[in-house]
């Protein structure tokens, strides 16, 4: 397709930033932009423009993910949304989910993570060994321990709750805030599924948990068994 290159994706994206939005963009990027730059787009906006060069090539993907700019990779990790959500994707569910590990380190913030890893990396292991998982959670980096756990929605989504409780459980006393939230987050998710399973998870491990975790954890359950598992975490 004409057009499909990392170069046409940021000209894109300049065409619409504006540098009045650069501090709110910027408030997104959780542990401090560091070497990262803002081009001052609304996220919201990246995944038009990333929808629209949805058939960019691996290559190109990967130059993407090169940027110092944050909305730049956030359209990285859509077009790899849009390609493995594809019946046919241009580039294979192989090919992105190896691209996905490979520049991980490209994928640094939680919102990164969560745009690709429930289609790129979830549904790749669905049918797979989900070794690769377990080894992310024992990851020293918390984004990579983040995927372990965001990915394991594919699997929840098709009635499978038993990786999300385990690799949540081996979480559970993570000391990053954006690790913490993604248990809440997944447990609850799960727990729509098998409730009996959230409850026993929540009774064995609440203690670990932060409150914010148990308080995500918990939105769903009846007022009162909520503020039983509240008062434990």
């Amino acid at each position: 397709m004409s057009g499909q290159t990392a170069s046409a994706v940021e000209a894109a994206l300049r065409t619409i930033a504006s540098p009045d939005l650069k501090a709110e963009v910027a408030r997104f990027f959780f542990d401090g932009l560091g070497e990262t730059e803002v081009l001052g787009v609304g996220i919201g906006k990246v995944f038009p423009v990333a929808k629209a060069h949805a058939g960019l090539p691996l290559g190109e993907i990967g130059r993407l993910l090169d940027s110092r700019f944050y909305e730049i990779r956030m359209a990285a990790a859509a077009i790899m949304d849009f390609q493995a959500r594809a019946r046919k994707s241009p580039n294979g569910l192989e090919a992105l989910y190896r691209l996905y590990l490979d520049r991980h380190d490209r994928l640094d913030n939680w919102d990164l993570v969560d745009r690709a890893a429930p289609h790129v990396v979830g549904q790749y292991l669905f049918e797979r060994p989900r070794l690769p998982l377990y080894e992310l959670a024992e990851s020293t980096d918390p984004w990579r321990r983040r995927t372990a756990i965001v990915a394991t929605w594919y699997f929840i989504r098709a009635g499978q709750v038993e990786d999300t409780f385990a690799i949540c459980a081996m979480l559970a006393g993570d000391g990053h805030v954006m690790v913490q939230k993604a248990i809440g987050s997944w447990v609850r998710t799960a727990g729509e599924k098998d409730p009996e399973r959230l409850r026993a998870f929540l009774g064995e491990h609440g203690d670990r948990l932060s409150a914010e975790a148990i308080r995500m954890a918990t939105e769903k359950m009846p007022p009162e068994e909520r503020r039983i598992f509240r008062r434990k975490g």
